[in-house]
């Protein structure tokens, strides 16, 4: 009783002291004092903290964020550009680990594991045919450089399961997909993600393709969710005259932060096409935006996503970390390139935000330009030529490219994701590797003269109606060109790289054939003219 007491005279003075300060903080640590020694049954204090801090976050913006030790160390590890591991790229076949490449010159490579190999057991604990977690399996691989795992392997045409011991290393994780010579003139690099070791991996490629003899660039955003801000500033960089704006940040409590082109970039001349769509967001946006505010390039597909809030990263003591908006990016014009994110009374402002492409759908956006409307309010001039750019959220390309709905129907959608398409492949190149590499020594003879044949076909229908699939004749007739183009381009990805499975599906892209016509028929200088 005394206890409880004293308890509440600690409450009162709290209190009390709270009236007199008016400060919400002390109301919090009075709520947070309370139950964690008052309320009837034992709580989780660790957790109530997370769970108020999550809170609050959610009553800002969607993207302020709370990330606890573990996933604050996964979220770092794609930007970072490396991480500690046994160097494979697999896929999971049936309840087992299947090698699709092991990385160049990595732990595993050295030690002779090869493309095809099935990961039974690591260190002794069978990870085959017992329904583990990719999670729990990449956890199992992963570990500190130096260490040592022990493998169990199972090679087509050996009878026995392998041994193998491999010494983990640093694992490099790439943000390039592709880089290429799509046209003897013209070259193609796709980017994924704006990581620490992007602006190196560019200049790289940039180097190795005007080599080649390239002039002109086609610069691929798709998809691209952004990343680092340093790596989208080195990025525009490259592209820019000095002192050319890039970008700029301001927020409440953060003044007016401008970044500059430094004027060192390798491909300031060139024409240039970028390609983006509604899911390129951030990084992409920034350098999508400078580009096409300074008259840089011409800006091909759909409009972006729209993310433009600038977080803070505030580390905790346990490891944990806030990730807090604290400005707002705007491209050199001025256009802010957030999108609003403000919810209707009575809805949740996340998933109203979530929605957003959605709605961008059904209002016929991604396939109709006439359907894209701006206030006067929202007009926008760029820099050199004065031409006419919107904001509001998101970065409106030059030249509209709607998304490609002819090919995709629901047999098409149920092939892929119940991994019938990857499956396909992966049996089939698991049983011709050998021969595949032998009649197609180099990726442009497969390109030219390999073909999806009607039995390769047959086995994947088949594959489809033991997953109880529906065939539907119509739909399937409807999806078979783009059936044979993914098929063929993810044999090529586990014969050769990412690269080439570009290369293959590029062919049939639509946003990057139109980015094609952009140079070839004088369309970019009707758009950018002659300095």
């Amino acid at each position: 009783m005394r206890k409880t007491l004293l308890l509440l005279a600690c409450l009162a003075a709290l209190t009390a002291q709270a009236q007199r300060n008016n400060l919400p903080l002390r109301k919090l640590q009075i709520a947070e004092y309370a139950i964690n020694r008052l309320y009837v049954d034992t709580v989780n204090e660790d957790r109530l903290v997370e769970h108020a801090i999550t809170g609050m976050l959610e009553q800002l913006d969607p993207h302020s964020t709370y990330t606890d030790p573990e996933e604050t160390r996964a979220m770092s590890q794609p930007l970072e550009g490396n991480f500690e591991g046994i160097g494979i790229q697999f896929q999971m076949i049936e309840d087992t680990l299947l090698v699709i490449q092991p990385v160049s010159g990595g732990p595993s490579e050295k030690a002779g594991i090869l493309a095809g190999d099935r990961i039974t057991a690591v260190n002794d604990t069978a990870i085959a045919g017992v329904k583990m977690s990719t999670e729990d399996i990449m956890s199992r691989l992963r570990g500190p450089k130096g260490s040592e795992v022990n493998l169990t392997i199972v090679r087509r045409g050996v009878g026995q399961p392998l041994p193998f011991t491999v010494k983990r290393d640093k694992i490099p994780i790439y943000s390039l997909d592709a880089a290429y010579l799509i046209e003897p003139r013209t070259g193609y690099i796709r980017i994924n993600r704006f990581g620490a070791t992007t602006p190196d991996e560019f200049a790289d490629a940039l180097k190795r393709l005007q080599q080649q003899g390239m002039r002109d660039l086609i610069l691929d955003l798709q998809g691209n969710g952004g990343g680092y801000l340093n790596a989208a500033i080195d990025l525009a960089n490259e592209f820019l005259e000095q002192k050319d704006l890039i970008v700029y940040t301001q927020g409440r409590a953060e003044r007016q932060n401008n970044f500059h082109a430094k004027g060192s970039g390798r491909f300031k001349q060139g024409r240039l096409v970028v390609l983006v769509d509604e899911y390129s967001a951030s990084a992409s946006e920034i350098v999508t935006g400078a580009i096409q505010d300074h008259d840089r390039g011409v800006v091909v597909g759909r409009r972006t996503f729209g993310k433009g809030l600038v977080q803070r990263p505030i580390p905790l003591p346990d490891g944990s970390m806030i990730r807090l908006t604290v400005a707002r990016y705007y491209t050199p014009a001025g256009r802010c390139i957030q999108k609003p994110y403000d919810a209707a009374e009575g809805q949740d402002m996340l998933e109203q935000y979530h929605r957003d492409l959605l709605e961008r759908f059904n209002h016929g956006e991604l396939m109709h330009a006439d359907s894209i409307h701006f206030p006067d309010s929202l007009k926008y001039h760029t820099l050199r030529l004065a031409r006419t750019v919107y904001g509001g959220g998101g970065i409106m390309p030059d030249i509209f490219v709607p998304i490609d709905t002819a090919q995709y129907t629901d047999y098409h959608r149920q092939l892929a994701a119940r991994g019938i398409i990857i499956r396909s492949t992966t049996g089939y190149i698991e049983q011709h590797r050998q021969e595949l590499k032998q009649r197609y020594p180099d990726f442009d003879t497969f390109n030219r003269d390999f073909r999806i044949d009607d039995a390769f076909l047959a086995h994947m229908r088949a594959l489809a109606d033991k997953e109880k699939v529906e065939f539907h004749e119509a739909q399937y007739a409807r999806s078979l060109p783009l059936i044979k183009t993914q098929l063929k381009a993810l044999i090529a990805r586990d014969l050769w790289d990412m690269s080439e499975y570009f290369q293959v599906m590029n062919a049939t892209d639509h946003t990057v054939q139109q980015a094609l016509k952009v140079l070839r028929g004088g369309m970019y200088e009707r758009i950018i003219p002659n300095k």
